[in-house]
C-alpha cells in the first residue's frame, strides 16, 4: 500500500488551528468573530469526515476485503483503529465524543452548536495532529 496523501488533511487543521486563534482575538460582538467561528465549525466537520475515511484506509489490510472497510460505520472504524492499535482506545472514545457532540447539537445549528464546538477545539486541534502522525505513519 502506497502511503496516503494527507495534504488537505494537514492543510484544514492549520486552517482551524489558525481560525480558532484568530476567534480568540476578536470581541464577541464582531463580524469577524462571527466569521472565523463560522470557519472554526466548518473545519471541526471537515476533518472529523476526513478522519473517519483516511482511518478506513489505513484499516483495509487487516480486512478480507475493502468493501468490508468501506460498510464501516464512523464509531466502528475507530473502535477497530483502536482494536488494531492505530490509536488508543481513550483516543478513539474522544473522536467518538466528538461524533456524538456534533451529532446531538446539529439540530441546532446558530450559536449553541458552534459554541459547543468551539469547547472541544483545543483537545480536537492536538488529536487532529496526532491522528496525522498516526495515518502517515502507516505503511
Amino acid at each position: 500500500m502506497s502511503k496516503l496523501n494527507i495534504d488537505y488533511f494537514i492543510r484544514c487543521v492549520g486552517t482551524l488551528e489558525r481560525a480558532f486563534k484568530l476567534l480568540n482575538e476578536q470581541p464577541e460582538d464582531g463580524d469577524l468573530y462571527d466569521i472565523y467561528r463560522a470557519a472554526c465549525v466548518k473545519e471541526f466537520e471537515i476533518i472529523l469526515e476526513q478522519t473517519g475515511k483516511l482511518l478506513k484506509k489505513c484499516l483495509k489490510p487487516y480486512f478480507s476485503s475493502p468493501k468490508q472497510v468501506d460498510q464501516l460505520t464512523f464509531k466502528d472504524t475507530f473502535r477497530f483503529a483502536a482494536k488494531h492499535g492505530l490509536i488508543s482506545l481513550k483516543d478513539s472514545e474522544r473522536w467518538l465524543d466528538y461524533r456524538d457532540n456534533r451529532n446531538s447539537t446539529a439540530h441546532d445549528y446558530g450559536a449553541g452548536f458552534a459554541d459547543d464546538t468551539l469547547a472541544l477545539l483545543p483537545q480536537f486541534i492536538l488529536d487532529a495532529y496526532q491522528i496525522s502522525n498516526v495515518i502517515q505513519n502507516q505503511p
